[in-house]
């Protein structure tokens, strides 16, 4: 009996550690007024060197296929 007992531990210690997440997720969405992990700006509506860079080279390609 002592084993099963020791076995219902160890299964519950390992469901705590794999849903911590979901229950952190949950917790930070609901806390937030839903919005996950506050306010956000969308993707895409910001900034960013790299972007920037890509857009620009993409660009680049298209005129020189555009030329040929």
């Amino acid at each position: 009996m002592g084993g099963v007992i020791e076995l219902v531990v160890l299964m519950l210690v390992i469901a705590i550690f794999a849903f911590a997440p979901l229950g952190y997720f949950i917790y930070m969405y609901t806390m937030k007024n839903g919005e996950p992990f506050g306010d956000i700006e969308p993707h895409g509506d910001s900034e960013s060197a790299v972007l920037n860079a890509v857009a620009k080279a993409i660009n680049t390609v298209k005129g020189k296929l555009g030329k040929s």
